[in-house]
């Protein structure tokens, strides 16, 4: 007998980044992890986190580090929500909010864990192709026959960005709910943000994550902003103690030091930006990018499929990421190293373009 529900039984997994077996000697280019360490208040903070800690349940509320967000971005603590990482406000977001037979709408392609977690529960979810270039059109997302949005801004994979105001008038125009996805915007150079809208918008919900740009994606603490009802609705379906007092500390002292995030993100840009004018001197077709990652085309005198120059690159322990997906098989997503990781990422793409090992 088979005990697994019928529609997660013919559920295929997300699959994540292959794991480097040699950790030391491996180039983490695949998972979009930041290539710097967290802010010394962090360091600092987790030196000095007394043991008895350990022993007591932490605030299901997470009161001091949502008042730290809300102060952040001048709005109520009633409009913050943190949780364990953006994987758990995803699958909050359709327990709460979107639930059974409703329709969502994506970009397609986007991140694929909301596809997949709207098939765990049974929301349907209609791809909106995007154009050729992998902009979005927003005029054909207002007219969709939809319950709710989900705009990741800066996309992924794409790191293609649209404008605030583009996104606003979505948000204005839509009558459902509008989710955006903010997990790249730190690394944008001009401020894009939706956030402030949420003080009068009520269908907008705005997702942020430690993970990227404050280099915590092991402490695994995300958040979300929007209307306090909406908010509320996250308090009520998540599990209790869903966040770790650790973890919460963390994140407190992060937020602490917004001026090692910020030059954190610069340089990220800046060594983007370089690496993207290095691939294309190679030959790659390099799309745009405000994120900490590069999607690119490999030059088609190669000779070498998209999946190819990731086995290669892997057999010299640097790993990129390879989606074995529509319009995303000929192309890979390389994230943004150190200048000195980037410069033997460099090296080894050459050498593949010469034929040596």
């Amino acid at each position: 007998m088979n005990y697994v529900l019928p529609h997660i039984d013919k559920l295929e997994p997300y699959k994540s980044g292959a794991m480097p077996k040699d950790h030391e000697r491996a180039i983490r280019i695949h998972l979009n992890e930041s290539p710097y360490p967290p802010s010394p208040e962090v360091l600092a903070a987790l030196q000095h986190t007394p043991a008895d800690i350990l022993h007591c349940y932490p605030d299901p509320q997470c009161t001091e580090l949502r008042q730290a967000l809300a102060d952040l971005y001048e709005v109520e603590s009633s409009q913050v929500f943190c949780g364990n990482g953006s994987s758990e406000l995803i699958g909050l977001l359709f327990r709460t909010l979107i639930g059974e037979q409703r329709r969502v709408a994506i970009p397609y392609p986007s991140f694929a864990l909301y596809e997949n977690v709207a098939a765990s529960f049974q929301s349907e979810v209609i791809r909106m192709p995007t154009a050729e270039d992998f902009s979005i059109d927003i005029d054909q997302l207002l007219a969709c026959n939809a319950d709710a949005i989900v705009l990741v801004n800066p996309n992924a994979p794409t790191g293609l960005l649209l404008p605030a105001s583009e996104v606003e008038r979505l948000a204005r125009g839509f009558d459902g709910l509008v989710v955006v996805d903010e997990a790249y915007m730190e690394f944008v150079e001009t401020d894009e943000s939706v956030i402030p809208l949420i003080r009068e918008l009520p269908n907008l919900l705005v997702m942020r994550t430690f993970s990227k740009a404050y280099a915590l994606c092991g402490g695994r603490v995300g958040y979300v902003l929007g209307n306090s009802s909406l908010i509320s609705a996250f308090d009520k379906g998540r599990n209790s103690y869903h966040l770790n007092t650790l973890t919460q500390r963390l994140a407190l002292a992060a937020l602490k030091d917004q001026q090692y995030m910020k030059s954190s993100a610069a340089a990220v840009r800046q060594t983007r930006d370089a690496f993207s004018r290095q691939l294309a001197e190679l030959g790659f077709t390099v799309f745009p990018s405000q994120t900490n990652f590069v999607l690119c085309t490999p030059p088609a005198d190669s000779r070498l499929t998209a999946f190819e120059w990731t086995e290669r690159l892997m057999e010299q322990e640097i790993y990129v990421r390879y989606f074995n997906a529509d319009r995303l098989r000929d192309k890979l997503r390389i994230s943004i190293g150190t200048n000195e990781q980037m410069d033997r990422v460099i090296t080894q793409l050459k050498a593949i373009l010469n034929h040596k090992e």
